[in-house]
């Protein structure tokens, strides 16, 4: 059984009634100290840790407005982060609980009330939604915070990332994730993938000319290099087929050349000066 598992079966004995629930910290001391994120809600005060049943010095407690995450790389995952990297915490558990305030206010009542203050519209950011992180159910804001923790690049995967609602009345706990599933199944996935590629991989060499190759059974060739090289001559020879060409002329036996005809015109007769048979 894993810590939070175990937590919550001594949670629900309490509350019923079993004054012998109870649970065994040193029992899982891999697994501490624990990360909680929850409301900023005093009422909450009383209740924690003490409904987890474990020592106040492996509760590491992170508080904001309705437990609200709004990215996977905001200020509250940077605190997240540090508590996992610096203050080695083990397992992360957001938190919520019934009747919360914030989950009760709509986007105009909050306008209304930060009006009353002082603060007009236009000083806020446009999205007034996203960035209050208003969301539409304690249940629904659990969800929504967990899976911005686990798919956040500051968060290992080796970090359980844990969803709780807690009764604000009677201190009861309720699963909304349970991160040891979802922490399984990556895990599994990832053995289950190098397991696949591996097989994958024997079963190809298996499969190919490698199969029946021994190192041990290697036998090379009695020759000498000589004998390798004529051998690769004659082989080559066969090979390579001759290419025939026509022999190129002689130029001795070349047909001499002929030089041109030249035409010759008859040349025009020369001009005789015309008798002059006038009387004189």
């Amino acid at each position: 059984m894993h810590l939070f598992e175990a937590i919550i079966d001594a949670n629900h004995r309490a509350v019923d009634g079993d004054v012998s629930a109870g649970l065994h910290p040193a029992d899982f001391a891999d697994e501490l100290p624990i990360i909680a994120l929850t409301c900023i809600d005093p009422r909450l005060n009383a209740l924690f840790p003490n409904v987890l049943g474990i020592p106040a010095e492996q509760f590491i407690w992170l508080r904001n407005a309705g437990n609200i995450i709004t990215s996977s790389l905001s200020s509250t995952m940077r605190s997240l982060a540090l508590a996992c990297a610096v203050k080695g915490g083990r397992e992360i558990a957001i938190i919520g609980h019934t009747d919360c305030h914030v989950c009760q206010t709509t986007t105009m009542v909050l306008l209304d009330k930060l009006k009353a203050l002082g603060v007009e519209r236009h000083l806020l950011p446009e999205n007034v939604n996203e960035f209050f992180g208003m969301f539409g159910g304690e249940r629904q804001g659990v969800i929504k915070a967990c899976d911005f923790v686990r798919h956040s690049p500051l968060i290992g995967p080796k970090i359980p990332v844990h969803g709780l609602l807690v009764d604000i009345e009677t201190g009861k706990l309720e699963w909304v994730v349970n991160g040891y599933d979802a922490w399984q199944a990556s895990s599994a996935s990832v053995k289950d993938i190098l397991a696949k590629a591996s097989g994958t991989l024997m079963a190809e060499l298996g499969a190919g000319p490698m199969k029946d190759f021994h190192f041990g059974e290697m036998k090379f060739p009695d020759m000498k290099i000589g004998e390798i090289a004529a051998k690769a001559g004659d082989w080559a020879a066969k090979k390579i087929e001759p290419v025939e060409t026509e022999p190129a002329p002689s130029p001795l036996s070349a047909a001499p050349v002929v030089p041109p005809k030249i035409s010759k015109s008859p040349m025009p007769s020369p001009v005789r000066p015309r008798a002059d048979f006038r009387r004189r």
